[in-house]
């Protein structure tokens, strides 16, 4: 379908406002472009290690809202423009110019699909659901993943070095800690690779879901994964339902500075003689988490492998 774009050029100040005003109005779904840097609040669940570069913050802003049905346009931007100038009383809302572009015919929520192919990991099969199993690697370990809207395909090259990881590391009956778990990707494979259970902890409510679809698309039951909501690393509640000394394996695709903050925490809920599995780690950050890691004395770490740009560690503990 096409849907025609509406852009309000305006201000940051101004924002926080129109995004009210055209929310009572019934235009649901904004988007909101400005050179404000992000703050640590932003980025905090966000899958991002290196933020891009922004020119300096003008004050300006734009924002976005889209209509397929273009019946009542007149009295939707005469609503608008009685609203801008309510909230003109308040705070300066810039230009107020509005102009329009159309998108093109596609299905934006599913496009992302035609991208997302079967492809191996050694002698692991990672598909998406809506794909046949390609005959050639009709004899290898099958997993099926849609990811929804959690994080986790497999096709990141931080992924394909955890589940290296935890092919070399999973043992018959092996409990494992999966941190930011996503889709359930690592979670599964480490099922998969014969572990008898799994929690995962994630910030985003919809890893819940996506974990549960995915389980059983993998014929998995859901008595083998739990996942809770939540950060290890600075809630308590989480870290006691996680439990303490319990684990063999832990793994975590995230970001390097989330890696250095989980180090301190995550040796309590491993067993002695556990494994620490990290990646997300891009390679200039490769040193500081390595720091991190070595001035943990409960630590040991056994393994660094690469692929791309990107790293994984891999730690036992004490």
């Amino acid at each position: 379908m096409k849907w025609t774009r509406f852009t309000l050029n305006t201000t940051t100040e101004a924002v926080d406002f129109i995004s009210s005003m055209l929310d009572e109005i019934g235009i649901e779904g904004i988007e909101i472009e400005d050179n404000v840097p992000l703050s640590e609040t932003d980025t905090k669940g966000m899958f991002i290690d290196i933020l891009p570069e922004l020119p300096p913050d003008d004050g300006t802003a734009r924002v976005s809202f889209y209509l397929e049905d273009l019946t009542g346009l007149e009295q939707i931007l005469c609503q608008i423009e009685e609203g801008l100038e309510d909230i003109s009383q308040f705070v300066d809302v810039g230009e107020r110019t509005i102009t329009t572009s159309e998108t093109e015919d596609k299905d934006w929520i599913n496009n992302w699909k035609q991208y997302f192919k079967p492809f191996t990991v050694d002698d692991i099969l990672i598909k998406p659901t809506w794909e046949p199993v390609p005959r050639e690697h009709e004899d290898k370990l099958l997993i099926q993943i849609d990811p929804g809207t959690a994080f986790g395909t497999g096709m990141h090259e931080t992924t394909q070095l955890c589940i290296r990881q935890l092919r070399n590391h999973v043992r018959p009956g092996a409990r494992v800690l999966d941190v930011g778990t996503g889709s359930g990707i690592l979670g599964i494979a480490a099922l998969k690779l014969g572990a008898a259970s799994v929690l995962g902890t994630d910030l985003d409510e919809n890893a819940i879901q996506a974990v549960k679809e995915n389980l059983e698309s993998n014929q998995i039951p859901e008595t083998g994964f739990k996942v809770i909501q939540g950060n290890i690393i600075d809630d308590r509640t989480i870290q006691d339902q996680a439990g303490y000394g319990c684990y063999d394996i832990a793994v975590a695709n995230i970001l390097a500075p989330v890696i250095i903050l989980l180090q301190g925490e995550i040796t309590r809920h491993l067993k002695p003689g556990g494994i620490f599995i990290t990646s997300g780690i891009i390679n200039m950050k490769e040193q500081d988490v390595r720091t991190a890691l070595e001035a943990n004395e409960e630590l040991e770490i056994l393994e660094t492998a690469y692929q791309g740009e990107w790293v994984s560690i891999t730690c036992r503990r004490r």
